[in-house]
């Protein structure tokens, strides 16, 4: 349906796009710098080895090889420090990438990271058990003997049970809980190798530029998430009194659950960013709950919609008024702000109408500037969508709705209807190239989405797609 146009805003068009590309240009360039300096972390702790006499020591095979193992076990632990930075949830990492990019690149890690460890083990134990003139079984005893080595092996150990849990397959079988408490191992395996790695000689020799290096690594690593994991949500939590005021069913299984607290508008909410929620009643506290706004809050109120998705969500509907939440975020870059094209064009599916909601009434738009896709396979998938068509700012603007099941056995996001009318997603979004593409829905109905619109010639660049899932 098309809707009424609203006078021209203050600002000139040509102001507005102009600002968009600066911006972008800006937080690439940030990016580019974040990539470097996780790069150049790496870098520098294999110099500070090498200025510190590690070539020094290699005189034979045996040096060489332990050399070696020395150096890999530097590298991955770095790595492992990189990833417990990049999953703390800093702000800045959060503005320039988002944190769905972000934990991608945790995840990357992981492997690099787990076989430079396993691989430091495996020389360091070869290198001492050719200097030793022994064998490498009782080289790794005689180490098992030693207490710093013993929590070194313990360190191993847990690095590799998170690394396991976190491979797709296996994580499926675990409860977000279950999960997310042996990831919290990944903490515990760094700091039992700690004095492994204080206690070796000259390595991280007292008083070495070498030893203030990696101990300023670990207060940034540690620091990070003691302060923004646990230290600034207490505080916020707090500060804003976040209350359930009501719970309102919009849909069989979904639910609004309004918010009251005080100055929430401070919380500084952009449209289509979400929060870690967690609901203090005697079977929620447990659960943190990853949920888009689906309003930009005001001074004292905001709304989270919520579907059933499992037992961990489907408890939410039932949480009564005056129940106390604490809130960690907000999160996200998929927001007006990181626009760069003159147009905007949104395609939502199901409950992934709530981030789009809270998008398109919190974007800056000129008449006309907006096409809008609602997609559902029943009437009962409308969530919210009666209240698209009345935000002010859409005026002007196009939105289409695509109801009916997917044609059985061919890959694609559209209906059945759809596909036998010739609809392309080049001929539903007429001005797709000139736009930024906010895309949200279940995981694989949003690749066919993303796969269509880079086939149209969609640069990547001007498409937004934000995960925050587990």
């Amino acid at each position: 349906m098309s809707l009424r146009t609203e006078p021209a805003r203050r600002f000139s068009p040509d102001r507005i796009d102009r600002t968009r590309r600066v911006q972008s240009r800006r937080r690439a360039r940030m990016a580019d710098l974040l990539a470097v300096v996780s790069s150049t972390s790496v870098a520098t702790a294999v110099a500070l080895y090498l200025a510190y006499g590690g070539l020094a020591s290699v005189t034979d095979a045996a040096s060489a090889i332990t050399s070696v193992g020395i150096v890999t076990g530097l590298v991955g632990t770095d790595l492992i420090l990189v990833m417990l930075v990049l999953a703390a949830r800093v702000p800045l990492i959060d503005r320039v990438v988002g944190q769905d990019k972000a934990m991608a690149f945790h995840r990357k890690l992981g492997k690099p990271a787990l076989y430079l460890i396993l691989a430091h083990g495996v020389l360091l134990t070869i290198g001492y058990a050719m200097a030793d003139g022994s064998s490498v079984v009782a080289e790794t005893i005689a180490l098992f003997n030693g207490p710093d080595f013993a929590l070194a092996y313990l360190g191993l150990g847990l690095l590799l049970a998170v690394v396991v849990t976190s491979v797709l397959a296996v994580r499926r079988r675990f409860s977000y809980e279950a999960w997310h408490l042996i990831h919290m191992l990944s903490y515990a395996a760094v700091l039992v190798a700690v004095p492994h790695q204080l206690s070796s000689g000259a390595v991280l020799a007292d008083g070495t530029w070498q030893r203030v290096y990696w101990l300023g690594l670990y207060v940034l690593a540690f620091g990070s998430i003691g302060l923004f994991r646990f230290i600034v949500p207490m505080v916020r939590s707090a500060r804003h009194d976040i209350r359930v005021a009501k719970v309102e069913s919009i849909a069989p299984g979904v639910v609004s659950i309004h918010l009251s607290g005080s100055d929430l508008d401070r919380l500084r909410t952009k449209g289509g960013q979400y929060a870690i929620w967690r609901f203090w009643t005697g079977t929620t506290w447990w659960h943190a709950h990853p949920i888009s706004f689906s309003a930009v809050p005001t001074t004292g109120t905001a709304r989270i919609t919520v579907r059933d998705f499992g037992r961990g969500s489907r408890t939410l509907g039932r949480v009564r008024p005056g129940t106390r939440v604490s809130i960690e975020g907000p999160y996200g870059v998929f927001t007006d702000a990181h626009r760069s094209a003159p147009r905007l064009a949104v395609i939502a599916a199901g409950i992934g109408i709530t981030p789009i909601r809270s998008l398109l009434e919190g974007s800056s738009l000129r008449p006309g500037e907006a096409t809008v896709i609602l997609r559902g396979t029943d009437d009962s998938q409308r969530y919210l969508w009666d209240e698209i068509g009345s935000l002010a700012g859409l005026r002007g603007s196009m939105i289409h709705t695509m109801m009916g099941a997917r044609p059985p056995g061919l890959a694609t996001w559209m209906s059945a209807e759809a596909l036998e009318r010739g609809v392309t997603i080049s001929s539903a979004l007429p001005h797709l190239l000139d736009s930024d593409l906010y895309i949200c829905g279940p995981q694989a109905w949003t690749y066919l989405v993303v796969r269509d619109a880079l086939a149209a010639g969609l640069p990547a660049t001007q498409l937004h797609v934000e995960r925050f899932d587990w």
